[in-house]
């Protein structure tokens, strides 16, 4: 069992963007503030596996949903 925390960066691999940390700044500011009606996984900006996986991630509440909570948090701030 991988019991590696996972931040950002491991995140947006997961995701296929570019992880380093000049990027993972830059996907926040262009995609803020996300609507508060809009749920993360529908977010326009997601391709539709990138929306499966987020969503996969929090309805079953995976060790993905912790990070994915993160990032749906500063994405509405």
């Amino acid at each position: 069992m991988d019991t590696t925390a996972h931040t950002f960066a491991t995140l947006f691999q997961q995701l296929g963007l570019p992880s380093d940390s000049h990027s993972i700044d830059e996907f926040i500011a262009t995609h803020t503030p996300l609507a508060p009606a809009t749920r993360l996984a529908d977010a326009s900006f997601w391709s539709s596996g990138q929306a499966a996986f987020i969503s996969e991630a929090l309805s079953s509440d995976s060790d993905w949903a912790e990070i994915v909570d993160q990032l749906n948090v500063c994405l509405r701030s």
